[in-house]
């Protein structure tokens, strides 16, 4: 029989429709693989016992004949950004490493429902704020993957303990979220499937904020197809989150394999930057040609507000933040430092629980948001905002995807850019046009690079057409045939 371990959750589902082994034995071959790759510091929090009787549950409802979700007894992690009722959520900080939620996010609350078993909580950047998950206050997580020199790579982020969770085959799914390219971006460079939904597709209720009006809910997976269940299971309108937008849920499986024959998709040509590595440009050639050789037709758009999608970003987001995070004082929720005066503790509290990275993006959105340069920063961002989604509607009159790479280069070495904001916050140049626009974007491995390290290709569709950009990345994902390829099944 093929190692659990190394099933997608659509033949694990299958299989397990079959009786060839049990979901508690599903769940024991990933607590095992876990607990052998600690040193990964993939989970903030492990929770091998709600595993184990989440999958006992799901073989009672099999031996009784009852009905069943699309992930029932799946093992999946979810990021540590998402409220889980009676289990530590920490949103990778300091200032939340006693905060135990007395209730459940609507994602996660929709997971269990569809069966899911939750295997532990991940690490990420604190508060969702970096693109290496090495900001975290748990420590950096490590990439699966390793260069052919050994040294230790980012997993990506700020959803890398996720990424590398499902890429090291400790997890066969795994929720995270996507403000900027945290879902896609730590995709790439672990060598998974990442979906960003449309803003407003999945409830936003119970997620710990980063920047309220782009932070959105989503599953890592290790193919195309089980992001399409994943998706269905978390999917769909929330009256509890005043963002939610009520469409009718589909079911993502439905026209997965229908083809992609007549599609048209566009080329940006402004997604072409200074000093981007050839192999990425050899392997967006590719794509173009996978797409072609299935019958689609790609052609050149432009989106010329392109270049100035991220200085906008890194204003809205920190300016959301700082409004967001205000709420940690020490007084409320999380941990709280002694102090003279009401004053000083509001200061040592922020001071000591906030790591750098988290106090940078507070003071820069503290900022942009005073009076006096409101209008200079804030205003004029979000008039850019509006500029770039515009960009998306002219374009999407002409194509229905548009096909990007997700990265402007592999995973890079751990001590490689951290002292560096500025060019670790350039690793997010493609994925940020499309979390202004609010748009769905789906990362698909496309091949190794010369150090056998993943690179992956984006796709971006339009608002709420999730089933026609599954159907494209299905088709994408046939034609670069990455496969099976895992961190432990190379030599580089």
């Amino acid at each position: 029989m093929t190692d659990l371990i190394d099933l997608t959750i659509h033949e694990a589902s299958a299989s397990l429709t079959q009786g060839e082994f049990s979901a508690e034995e599903l769940v024991l071959a990933h607590i095992k693989s876990i607990e052998t790759q600690r040193d990964l510091n993939m989970f903030i929090t492990e929770t091998p016992e709600v595993a184990i009787q989440g999958a006992r549950e799901s073989d009672l409802r099999r031996s009784k004949g009852m009905a069943l979700g699309c992930m029932d007894g799946i093992p999946v992690a979810v990021k540590d950004l998402f409220c889980t009722k009676g289990i530590l959520t920490t949103a990778g900080s300091r200032i939340l490493s006693n905060f135990v939620p007395t209730y459940e996010s609507t994602i996660t609350e929709k997971m269990n429902n569809a069966g899911a078993v939750l295997l532990g909580k991940s690490n990420l950047d604190e508060f969702a704020m970096g693109s290496s998950t090495t900001t975290s206050f748990y420590g950096s997580t490590i990439n699966p993957w390793r260069s052919k020199k050994r040294v230790d790579l980012v997993p990506g982020g700020s959803s890398g303990g996720s990424a590398a969770a499902v890429a090291a085959q400790a997890a066969m799914g795994a929720l995270g979220t996507d403000t900027g390219g945290s879902i896609r971006q730590p995709a790439s460079f672990c060598g998974v499937v990442g979906l960003k939904p449309t803003y407003g597709r999945c409830s936003r209720w119970g997620i710990v904020a980063f920047a309220s009006s782009l932070d959105q809910a989503g599953p890592i997976t290790r193919s195309v197809h089980d992001a399409a269940i994943f998706l269905s299971a978390i999917a769909g309108y929330d009256a509890k989150d005043s963002t939610s937008v009520p469409v009718d849920p589909l079911d993502f499986e439905q026209s997965l394999y229908s083809g992609i024959k007549g599609m048209k998709f566009g080329i940006p040509k402004e997604y072409i930057v200074e000093n981007m590595p050839a192999e990425i440009t050899k392997l967006w050639e590719k794509g173009i040609t996978w797409l072609e050789d299935r019958g689609a037709e790609c052609m050149e758009v432009s989106l010329p507000h392109t270049k100035y999608a991220l200085p906008a970003y890194y204003i809205i987001a920190p300016a959301e933040a700082s409004s967001n995070l205000a709420r940690y004082d020490g007084v409320r929720y999380g941990i709280r430092e002694k102090g003279d005066t009401l004053d000083e503790m509001y200061q040592l509290t922020r001071a000591k629980g906030f790591g750098d990275e988290v106090q940078r993006r507070i003071l820069v959105g503290t900022y942009v948001l005073s009076a006096g340069y409101y209008d200079a920063y804030y205003v004029k961002a979000q008039k850019v905002r509006t500029l770039i989604a515009e960009d998306f509607v002219k374009a999407f009159k002409k194509v229905e995807a548009i096909l990007t790479p997700t990265t402007p280069s592999a995973a890079f070495c751990a001590k490689e850019k951290c002292n560096d904001p500025i060019s670790m916050y350039l690793n997010d140049v493609f994925t940020v046009p499309a979390s202004l626009a609010g748009l769905p974007g789906i990362s698909v491995p496309g091949a190794l690079d010369y150090n056998g390290l993943p690179l992956g290709l984006q796709l971006i569709g339009k608002p709420f057409e999730e089933e026609t950009l599954l159907k494209a990345a299905q088709a994408l994902e046939e034609g670069a045939n990455f496969g099976r390829s895992t961190p432990k099944g190379l030599e580089v």
